[in-house]
């Protein structure tokens, strides 16, 4: 099975998503030093985060793109 005929589960994406957010938060961590303070994200983890996790409403794909929906 080559990598690009493989098939993933729900399961498989919510992993992938929390180990993007694990490392957004580890990122963030390593710059402000506090994994948690709530402090301004730079402009790559608001990106990141954005894709990961889209404000509750907004539409996927995004309009303009025609990947698949999920």
């Amino acid at each position: 099975m080559g990598i690009f005929n493989r098939r993933e589960t729900a399961a498989d994406d919510d992993a992938r998503t929390s180990r993007i957010l694990q490392g957004v938060e580890d990122a963030y961590a390593a710059r402000t030093g506090d994994p948690v303070d709530g402090g301004p994200l730079d402009a790559f983890e608001e990106t990141v985060l954005g894709g990961a996790v889209p404000p509750p409403g907004a539409s996927y794909p995004p309009p303009g793109h025609d990947y698949p929906r999920r």
